[in-house]
């Protein structure tokens, strides 16, 4: 026995197959979507340690607000910025490490002195005197400073950090490294 369909019970069984297929689709697409979010999610998840690894030691700021002994005042020739290296101790939560500072002094008369950092204040970079040419140079990505740390040319944002500094019985201390 065949049962007699009409045309208007034909209409809605496509029309209701339409929606069945939109709703597939919408599925579909969700999981997709739902696919590139994980990915993204688990990518960023490596990409993050690694910027921060890269990026983080010209960010870093670590300053004591200990004294440290630099060297000999005699040592610094007038208009000459002379390079002193120093031992400090840093703690970070219960870890204390030992590291070497560097940094370069300056004197133009003997009595007034002036210290600032060895690093290039772009991405952390150590910067040296060219005596010849009067200026410091950063051999990563071509900054140059003039003799006072300021930027003269370079990606650098801004002029090499300078510290606190003190002359006693002709020992030169600074603080904020």
């Amino acid at each position: 026995m065949l049962k007699r369909v009409s045309a208007e019970h034909h209409e809605e069984s496509y029309f209701m197959s339409e929606v069945t297929q939109t709703k597939d689709v919408s599925r579909r697409g969700f999981l997709g979507t739902l696919t590139w979010a994980i990915g993204a999610l688990i990518a960023a998840g490596f990409t993050a340690p690694a910027l921060a690894y890269i990026i983080g030691p010209a960010l870093e700021q670590k300053k004591t607000d200990e004294w440290i002994r630099l060297g000999l005042s005699n040592k610094v020739e007038l208009g000459v910025p002379t390079l002193f290296k120093a031992a400090v101790e840093r703690q970070t939560g219960w870890i204390v490490n030992r590291e070497e500072i560097t940094v370069y002094v300056l004197t133009h008369d003997g009595r007034e002195f002036t210290a600032m950092s060895n690093i290039c204040t772009h991405l952390g970079c150590r910067v040296r005197w060219i005596e010849d040419r009067s200026q410091f140079f950063c051999p990563c990505h071509n900054g140059v400073f003039n003799q006072q740390g300021e930027v003269v040319s370079g990606p650098a944002p801004r002029s090499l950090d300078r510290f606190e500094i003190k002359v006693e019985d002709d020992q030169i201390f600074m603080r904020g490294a």
